[in-house]
């Protein structure tokens, strides 16, 4: 196990939007996989590969990610020494006036405390379980100043997407944002590995120059100036660019195979334990091919499925092909397909909503219709 290396995370990403379902919170707190956030799967991969210094880069709508993380105790990061630490913008202003560059100055901060040599940083949209051991092993042995993680997924999930042209000796040699038409499959899983005092100097030119956005594919974008290495990751990644892409990937947790490498791959997910009585399934309750959390009520049909805790489905309620968050009520004598409700929704008696695969009907948090 490698734990040379401390962890950023960045929380939330400007250039995805998921709507509804983003407006009341950061994109690494988005629910998943009925009992899941987006954020565990890379807590969970850092925890795994013996990383126990890391820290989560937020922008705004970031409460519902402090309530979930907590002091990190979940992720055996509620240490004395290192852990897991919030890094808000502004975390180091004194003064009224705040000044745009202290979104960057919080992280060197952060960076400067630590003693590893190294640090991934990794972006809030992809799920995958993995160690980093490997990454790590591959960069020092390239001789590489940065190493970037990459698949073969192309623009398979749609925008935001970086190609990479990489040339025989496994080295970046040109990357392209949204191509009209890819020239590559190679696309960029926006995980990195360097030095942590490189990274410490890109920032500090990065404020000289009045930039004060941290951008993942920014450092990426320096090949001409670095040698950054690719390296490729050959195992399941759900990237979660759109509404669509989200509702893909949730449903794609009933294959069989993709469950298997996210959840039983030897690599467990830590997440926010929250214990609950399991879910009541009444005389006529029909169920197949879902995956249902614990706490709910079960009256009515559901098919294909992604139910989360404490959810209540009525009776003569079909539910196909859905993903109903926490703490929903759907009405009796309903029929829901293709739709994403999300926390605390309420649907009301005789309620029909049918949307398309591609462009799921999406309810947002608290919404009663």
């Amino acid at each position: 196990m490698f734990n040379n290396a401390m962890g950023l995370i960045l929380a939330d990403n400007k250039k995805i939007s998921l709507g509804e379902l983003s407006n009341p919170r950061a994109l690494s707190a988005m629910p998943f996989g009925g009992r899941y956030r987006i954020i565990d799967f890379m807590l969970s991969n850092m925890v795994n590969s013996g990383v126990k210094n890391v820290g989560l880069l937020t922008y705004n709508k970031y409460k519902s990610l402090m309530d979930h993380t907590g002091t990190g105790g979940a992720w055996s990061l509620d240490r004395k020494n290192d852990g897991l630490h919030i890094l808000p913008p502004y975390v180091n202003s004194e003064a009224t006036n705040i000044s745009s560059d202290e979104e960057l100055t919080g992280v060197i901060d952060f960076l400067r405390q630590s003693r590893t040599p190294y640090v991934i940083v990794a972006g809030a949209n992809v799920i995958l379980n993995t160690t980093f051991d490997s990454f790590i092993k591959s960069h020092e042995e390239s001789g590489a100043d940065i190493s970037v993680m990459y698949n073969r997924d192309g623009t398979k999930y749609g925008n935001p997407s970086y190609i990479l042209d990489i040339d025989e000796d496994g080295f970046v040699r040109d990357m392209l944002y949204n191509p009209a038409k890819a020239t590559s499959p190679k696309c960029s899983l926006g995980i990195l590995c360097l030095r942590r005092d490189l990274l410490i100097d890109i920032l500090a030119r990065q404020m000289a120059h009045g930039q004060s956005h941290f951008g993942i594919h920014s450092i990426v974008k320096m090949f001409d100036e670095f040698r950054v290495h690719g390296y490729e990751y050959s195992g399941v990644v759900l990237r979660i660019n759109s509404v669509q892409a989200y509702f893909n990937a949730s449903m794609s947790l009933l294959t069989e195979s993709v469950r298997n490498d996210l959840f039983w791959s030897g690599k467990p997910i830590y997440t926010k334990v929250k214990d609950e009585a399991p879910t009541l399934y009444f005389d006529n309750a029909e169920m197949s091919d879902s995956i249902v959390s614990d706490g709910c009520r079960i009256y009515g049909k559901v098919e294909g499925s992604v139910i989360f805790r404490s959810v209540t489905i009525a009776k003569n309620t079909t539910v196909k092909n859905c993903v109903i968050m926490q703490d929903v009520h759907i009405s009796e004598n309903c029929h829901l397909e293709n739709v994403i409700l999300d926390k605390n929704a309420f649907v009301r008696p005789g309620v029909r909503l049918v949307g398309h695969p591609d462009y799921p009907i999406v309810i947002g948090k608290g919404a009663g219709i």
